[in-house]
């Protein structure tokens, strides 16, 4: 009797366990446009006082709009940064390109707002806890936040500076670039605006 009084009382207080604060996990993601492949080879986020991580970013070849974007590869942030430290490589324009971004003022309860979302379970509200992170040609860098492709709000817009750097350390990555690319950037060039 003793013992099932003791699982009931611990099945209970194991419920209200898993009920707790909402999480400090925010997620992000980078982005670039379509045929505009990027490098990432320093990314790093601050929240000073509390706390200073790397990510090791990579390759980045999409998605800036249109069905899959703005998406792209990325992961988690805990907690939300006040900096994001960037630096990339664009193999359209053979440049390098670096930011230190201080997200905007009031960032965080915009991304607490719930906004709609759609699933194929139905139709759900969540908070916008992603950020998205946009590199485009010319060193263009939009911020949006969003919970799902469709939802995204733009929350900023910057230029990074062109920094000094040796093409030639993507020799082999920029012929497999071209390869794919080539004929695109032939026919269309780098495109310096609509980003």
């Amino acid at each position: 009797m003793h013992t099932a009084c003791l699982l009931c009382v611990l099945t209970l207080v194991s419920g209200c366990a898993t009920i707790s604060e909402p999480s400090n996990r925010y997620y992000f993601s980078l982005a670039a446009p379509e045929h505009y492949d990027v490098v990432v080879e320093h990314l790093e986020f601050e929240k000073p006082g509390v706390r200073h991580w790397r990510w090791p970013a990579g390759y980045v070849s999409c998605c800036w709009k249109g069905p899959n974007g703005p998406m792209g590869s990325g992961g988690t942030m805990e907690p939300l940064p006040k900096y994001v430290g960037i630096q990339w490589f664009s193999f359209a324009e053979q440049k390098y390109y670096q930011r230190l971004i201080a997200l905007p003022e009031g960032i965080a309860d915009k991304m607490a707002k719930q906004a709609k979302y759609i699933t194929s379970k139905g139709t759900f509200t969540g908070p916008r806890d992603r950020l998205v992170i946009g590199l485009a040609p010319k060193g263009t860098v939009v911020l949006w936040i969003q919970n799902q492709i469709g939802n995204e709000i733009e929350v900023a817009r910057m230029q990074a500076n062109e920094i000094e750097g040796d093409p030639d350390d993507y020799r082999a990555a920029t012929k497999r670039y071209l390869e794919a690319n080539g004929d695109y950037l032939k026919k269309h060039g780098v495109s310096t605006t609509g980003w």
